[in-house]
This record gives C-alpha cells, structure tokens and sequence, in this order.
C-alpha cells in the first residue's frame, strides 16, 4: 500500500469530522459533536478555530496518527466566491475571505482555515479545499430567474454529487466527462443536478430555498402567498428565514427532521405523514424529470444519493415516476469524508492539478 497519508477535515454547525486514509484504506473516521453550552462562548463561527483545531490534533494524537507522513490535508470548501469543481491550493486570499465571512459564514469556512494552519507544523503536507457547496458550472440560460432582480445561483451539495458521479463512471468503465447524469443528493437538504460531460449546467439552489421540499427545508413556495406572509406584520425576517430553511418542509408539516422518525409515523397509521412523505419523494421526481428536459432528453444514468437514500420506500416512490427515463442507481450515504480523502489521494497521486484560487 503506498505510503500516503491524508487528513479530510469537515467542521459543521454542531460537529467536526475528521478522516485518516492511507490511499484509499481509512484508518480514522471520527464525527465528533459539540453541544450548545461548548459553541455558546463564540459570537462568531470563526471565533471556533482554535477549539476546533485542538480537537483535531486530540484525535489525530489518540489515534496515533504519524503526522509526519501527511502528505495532504483536504477542507470542506466553504463560502468562498462561485468557483470551477476541482481541488484548489489554499492560499492567503483564500484565507482572508472566509476569516471576514466575505461570501457568507458558515462552519464549513473553518475547514479551509484550519488545513492550511496544519501546514505550519506539517512541513510534508500540502493543504487543499475541494468541491465546495458554490461550485458554479451553470450555462448563462439556466441563471435567468424571471425577474432581473433574482439570478438563480449554484450552490447545492458538489462534494457528494460529484463523488457519486466519478465513482459511478468509474464502475461503469467510462470517464465522467463522458457521460450526461443526473444526480439527486437526498439529505436535510435536496439537491439535483444536470452534469453533462464533467460538469454541473443546472441545479436547485439548496440553500436558497429553490426546488422541492427537504426534512428541513421548504423549497420553491408560491411567491404571491409568500409576499403576503412577510408582509403580514406576523413574523420577522429572521423567523421567516427559519420557515424556508431550518424549520420548513418535514419539521414544518410534521415536527421531525428524521425520516426514520417519519417512517415510524407512517407505521403507526399516521395519514398525513404518509402523504407528506411521499410529498416529498413526489417533488424530487419532478426535479429529476425537469434536469432530463435540461440535458435535451440525453441521459445516461440517473443517480440517487445522500442520507434518505437508504430508505428504500422513498427511493421506490422515486423510481416508479423516472424509471424509463434512464437506468437509475442508488448510493446511499453522503459519504462526504471519502470523497474529501479521494480527491486529496487524486492529487497526491499526480491524477489531477490543484486549481489556484
């Protein structure tokens, strides 16, 4: 086995995971939690770097990592400016971007900033981010909203979409930028994707409250009524952003983000948790079938992935409606810290080049 070591960080809101591979052998995977009395003592996400970065090295210690043998360190890409898919070297306007929050805040940020630190006392390892959530590849056609107040923006789940889409190319003997898919990310969030050859020409924004309903989330919402509610003096602006992301889709209609809290539900004669669930299978359909029209009919395969993936009712309500379209595979899991250490292992490997940012 070549002796390559490679970290993947992935700091989220209320955890930070961490990844050891050995080329392609994982050798630590570790999703650490952090409670709401540990995060209370920093105004901002940024604040955390220190306290993050010290669990880090915790672990690493406890697992007896060889941290002279890191070759490569891979952050979760966080809010940097619209970029290319790709590895990207992290550098001082990287860095001084995410620091000042520039493009948005979000604990994603802290994964390029801490894997550049590391490089400071890791003179071997060089240190990368990767398919970050604004991977931006959209054709200019699909950014025109219907009012030129509102561009339509890329940003959905690039890391595992992508991940899922070369490794599926991989298994089928084919180069990914030889194939037309359609990839639907299926987590707290719904993403789906057009990719023709290599990259991404049109998804749902995820974030931005575009596309289906998720367990969290409460996508494209007919914009009459919507106005009316933010105007309605009921509600705040924070609380109506909560509404669309947070405390939307299955947490709005039912209470529960978890759909195997759902599929409890639905088991104990719950009506309309049934209907909702299915609801929600019913609408990534929809966008499944809409990124068909985008790709003009020329699909190759139809992935489907991500966490509800594993459910293989919701994945039946799915297929039932897209089977003709194309031969559909399914991948659960989000499997982001796999395809962190992949990509890193890509370049250690001189597979690929690191893009410069």
């Amino acid at each position: 086995m070549e002796d390559i070591l490679i970290i993947a960080i992935n700091p989220g809101s209320t955890s930070t995971k961490i990844a050891v591979y050995q080329a392609e052998k994982p050798i630590l995977n570790k999703n650490i939690i952090h409670s709401t009395a540990e995060l209370k003592p920093f105004k901002k996400i940024t604040d955390q770097f220190q306290f993050r970065k010290n669990i880090i090295y915790k672990e690493l210690r406890k697992a007896g990592i060889d941290l002279s043998k890191v070759k490569v360190i891979v952050g979760r890409g966080g809010f940097v400016k619209p970029i290319e898919s790709g590895l990207y070297i992290i550098n001082d306007m990287m860095t001084n971007e995410l620091r000042n929050n520039l493009f948005g805040e979000h604990a994603s940020n802290l994964g390029a900033l801490i894997a550049q630190d590391m490089t400071k006392e890791l003179p071997n390892a060089k240190a990368y981010i990767s398919d970050p959530v604004v991977v931006d590849e959209m054709e200019d056609i699909a950014r025109i909203s219907g009012h030129p107040l509102f561009q339509r923006k890329s940003i959905f789940h690039a890391l595992n979409q992508k991940a899922t889409a070369r490794n599926h190319a991989k298994i089928v003997g084919k180069k990914y930028e030889d194939l037309n898919m359609i990839v639907a990310h299926m987590g707290g969030g719904i993403s789906v994707g057009a990719h023709r050859k290599g990259k991404v020409i049109d998804v749902n924004q995820a974030i931005g409250g575009e596309g289906g309903f998720s367990p969290e989330r409460s996508g494209s919402l007919p914009s009459i009524e919507l106005a009316r509610v933010c105007f309605s003096g009921k509600y705040t602006e924070e609380e109506i952003k909560k509404m669309l992301i947070g405390k939307g889709g299955l947490v709005a209609y039912l209470g529960t983000n978890s759909a195997l809290e759902v599929k409890e539900m639905i088991k104990n004669g719950n009506k309309k948790a049934k209907l909702i669930y299915e609801a929600m299978a019913y609408q990534v359909a929809k966008m499944i079938g809409e990124m068909y029209t985008v790709l003009e009919c020329n699909v190759d395969y139809i992935l489907i992935t991500g966490g509800i993936a594993y459910d293989q009712w919701f994945v039946g309500q799915i297929k039932k409606r897209i089977y003709k379209l194309a031969p559909v595979v399914v991948y659960p899991g989000e499997n982001e810290m796999e395809a962190l250490a992949m990509n890193g292992l890509r370049i250690a490997r001189g597979e690929t080049k690191a893009k410069v940012y």
